[in-house]
This record gives structure tokens, sequence and C-alpha cells, in this order.
């Protein structure tokens, strides 16, 4: 279990918030996280690149010239790999780059993945009233007084999703705002700190406490 500080709008510290999820053993805990993370990746490929063969590319269907007595070497088509306009050996094709993963092991990986990142984690209070209009120059205040470094690349885990702090986080170029149903790996590893709303934190723990 890790007790992390919870801080208000203002920076001041209100209490404690608990985190207890079930992580993956020491020795398989990187590996089973890397594995999570390759999916992720490779799931978010789209996979569509084509070129075309010498048989797709339009055109190439007559001799360029006689066979022999011309001093040139032989040629067949114009549309050959080796001309300029020909097609492509070997060239991608469209494939599926998915990878599976069981479900208990991505749950797993999750969740190490976030406990490992407890010491850059923030704990705060739910913020939403505290915009009653979107206005992105106090949460930028307010991440200050927060402790997060200016150039720091952060990701904001909320319970549900706000439009004022949406559109007030939107335009914060080094903040990455996503709602705790929508927890993933790579986003987690990729920032530098963490900052999570108390009932995004309760969400989690129910959700991924198992």
């Amino acid at each position: 279990m890790v007790e992390c500080i919870v801080k208000d709008w203002q920076g001041a510290e209100v209490g404690q918030a608990s985190l207890d999820l079930r992580v993956a053993k020491e020795e398989s805990a990187a590996h089973i996280v890397h594995r999570a993370l390759v999916r992720q990746m490779h799931n978010a490929r789209q996979g569509t690149v084509s070129t075309k063969t010498r048989a797709e590319v339009s055109g190439g269907g007559r001799k360029p010239w006689r066979q022999k007595g011309t001093g040139r070497a032989r040629a067949g088509s114009i549309r050959s790999p080796l001309w300029k306009g020909g097609g492509v050996i070997f060239g991608p094709k469209p494939r599926d780059f998915s990878v599976k993963m069981n479900r208990k092991e991505r749950r797993l990986a999750l969740r190490t993945a976030f406990q490992s990142r407890t010491d850059d984690l923030i704990v705060v209070e739910d913020f939403s009233d505290n915009l009653p209009r979107p206005k992105t120059k106090e949460l930028v205040q307010a991440m200050a007084r927060w402790g997060i470094e200016p150039e720091s690349k952060v990701l904001l885990i909320v319970a549900e999703r706000n439009d004022n702090v949406y559109l007030s986080a939107r335009n914060i170029s080094n903040l990455r705002m996503i709602s705790a149903s929508n927890l993933n790996v790579f986003d987690i590893l990729a920032a530098d700190q963490l900052v999570v709303t108390q009932s995004a934190l309760t969400t989690i723990q129910e959700v991924y406490g198992d």
C-alpha cells in the first residue's frame, strides 16, 4: 500500500489517500509492462501502407525493343523494378500489426506501471468547481502550486471529462488529459509527472484493485 498526500487547488496539503494495487512480481514486472507497451504501440498502427509490384503498375505490356542486335541490355517491360516508374521489389503491403495479450495480463501490466510511478504522482482534490469557465492561465498557476516543473510532461487523470477543465487544459502543450477509464500503459510511462484527482484515484482503485 502506498500513501499519497492530497493537495487542494491552492497547493496546500489537506489529507492523505491510499493506493493499493496488486502488481507483478519484481522479477517479471519489467517484462510484462514491456509486452503491454509493445502491444499498445503495435495495435495503434494502421497497416494501410501499400506499394505496387511490377504486375500492378499500369503500362509496360509491350517489349520496349527487340531482344538482340541493339547493343543494349535485354528488356521485356518499361515497368521493370530497375526502371524509373517501374514496380517496387518487396515493398510494404497492407498488413495487420495487432498483437494479442490476455486481459488479466493487460490489467496486471497497467496496475504495475501505474504503481511504479508513485514517486511522480500528485493527488489533488477535484477542482472542476474552481474553473467556472475555461481558463488556461488559472490551471497553469495551479499546476505550479502543486509543485509541477514548468517543462515537465504531465498526465492529468480525471474521473470524468469536464468541459471547463478540458478546454482549460487543451492549450497546454506539455499536458495530456485522460479519464480514469482510458488509462493506458503508454501515457503512464511517457509522462514525467502524473496528476490524479481524488475521485479518479478512487475509480482506479475500484476498477483495477482486484
